[in-house]
């Protein structure tokens, strides 16, 4: 990176003091007619005027800095590296700096430097959080000798990194129960009622599962592709108010989130996810190849929702399977009874201090944990039986 050009020259404490002396050294010899001491003030600004001047000559400085990965899960680590060659080939230079993330400067040291000398330094950056994570320009900051005086630099242009959900093993979902068109559970064999896509006959299909309309049009054989009953509709309801959770607890939720639509999808199961007043944020067909989890436009959306405040939950309806991920200070109750009229139903709470990991609440199974982890690790225990 090459340097935008000095600025924010300004005299440090031992600059400030050695000026103050200066000056009243040199005010008080002009006073009392003592040439001893006039000479000792002349000094004295002379030795503060040669450190001002050693930090305004141009140094050549370069600075390189890389972000790996540019891309990551929530909790990962996540490094800026700084590689900062003192060009100079006589000069040592006392260097610090400091790099903005989200606008926060971080302060790294470099210290002495010598002649044509290079170091590298590592700067940790946050991925508590999910979404973009900004961070530049870096300033490189030089003092002269004895700590007189400093000139700052920027080196770089901005740049960001996209912290993504996590995406945690919650094994599978819950097999073999759909809602029926009038709202009661149903369970098929094989072959469902909703009509997912058309596909040409091959050899030992069942020949009840002919499209004759679609097979007069094309002139060959067409077959109906149903959706699986044994692969239920995933519904997840997101509780997307920051005040029902305590610390990153809505992070925490949306990880919940993201890991049961992962798993719907590498089963090519329908999935779609809601925030509490119903309103859709994800609708996933399904119909990627088996064991292929979100693709990179599903995990953008996870990366950068935000909570808001909103009433809820809404009438969501009836699904096959409905999973309402909320923070502990949520309506539970009012979750539980619209999870209840679903062919099955389970609340996820995040909670910091929960009591029971599973409970009960009528027909709907109650998950509690204070991570992610912990209530994936409860679901997996429910979902076995």
């Amino acid at each position: 990176m090459t340097g935008r050009g000095a600025r924010g020259l300004r005299l440090l404490r031992p600059g400030a003091a050695l000026a103050a002396t200066a000056g009243a050294v040199g005010a008080i010899g002009a006073g009392a007619h003592y040439r001893v001491l006039i000479g000792l003030g002349l000094a004295l600004a002379a030795f503060l005027a040669i450190g001002v001047t050693g930090v305004v000559v141009p140094v050549p400085i370069t600075v390189a800095r890389t972000v790996a990965p540019a891309r990551l899960p929530r909790l990962d680590s996540c490094t800026a590296t700084v590689v900062v060659t003192n060009g100079s080939r006589w000069r040592t230079l006392d260097l610090d700096g400091h790099d903005r993330i989200d606008g926060v400067p971080v302060d790294f040291a470099v210290h002495r430097l010598g002649p044509g000398e290079r170091r590298t330094i590592t700067v940790t950056l946050p991925t508590r959080r999910r979404g973009e994570v900004r961070f530049g320009p870096l300033t490189v900051r030089r003092r002269s000798l004895g700590g007189i005086a400093a000139v700052h630099r920027e080196y770089g242009d901005r740049a960001t990194v996209l912290v993504d959900a996590r995406i945690l093993d919650a094994w599978r979902l819950p097999v073999g129960a759909r809602r029926g068109r009038v709202g009661a559970v149903e369970r098929a064999e094989r072959g469902g009622t909703d009509l997912v896509g058309l596909r040409e006959y091959v050899l030992g299909d069942d020949l009840r599962r002919l499209h004759w309309a679609t097979s007069a049009r094309r002139g060959h054989p067409m077959v109906r592709e149903d959706a699986d009953p044994a692969s239920a509709r995933l519904t997840v309801v997101l509780d997307d108010d920051p005040d029902h959770y305590v610390g990153d607890g809505f992070e925490e939720a949306v990880d919940v989130a993201a890991s049961l639509l992962d798993t719907a999808v590498r089963a090519q199961s329908p999935a779609r996810l809601v925030r509490a007043d119903g309103t859709s944020v994800l609708r996933l067909d399904g119909g990627r190849a088996p064991g292929i989890g979100l693709d990179r436009a599903a995990r953008d959306v996870l990366a950068t929702l935000t909570g808001r405040a909103a009433a809820g939950p809404a009438d969501l309806g009836h699904h096959d399977v409905l999973v309402a991920v909320v923070g502990a200070s949520a309506p539970v109750e009012r979750y539980g009874a619209a999870a209840r009229r679903s062919a099955v139903g389970l609340l996820a709470v995040v909670d910091p201090e929960p009591e029971r990991t599973v409970a009960a609440q009528g027909l709907v199974a109650v998950l509690r944990g204070s991570s992610a982890d912990e209530l994936l690790a409860a679901w997996r225990a429910v979902v076995r039986g």
